[in-house]
């Protein structure tokens, strides 16, 4: 408000307004979810009997099926 009268710009416009994840670093950013970018390392394990295999890079844990049972893998 530049007079300090209440007559300064129409509410929802400048600073301080939205959902408040600009500036303040609330939200999570690119990559720095649960998991996500998780890496070139690492192993990819069965859920269903617990079969670990190493992670291969460029190819998602979910798109590679348990030796042993068949069931898709996740990154573990």
């Amino acid at each position: 408000m530049p007079r300090g009268d209440g007559t300064g710009p129409p509410g929802g416009s400048g600073p301080g307004s939205g959902r408040g994840l600009g500036r303040g670093g609330t939200g999570q950013g690119r990559m720095k979810g649960n998991r996500a970018g998780a890496g070139s390392g690492g192993k990819c394990v069965c859920p269903n009997c617990g079969e670990v295999r190493t992670h291969q890079r460029g190819i998602p844990c979910l798109n590679n099926k348990c030796p042993k049972c068949g069931t898709m893998m996740v990154r573990g």
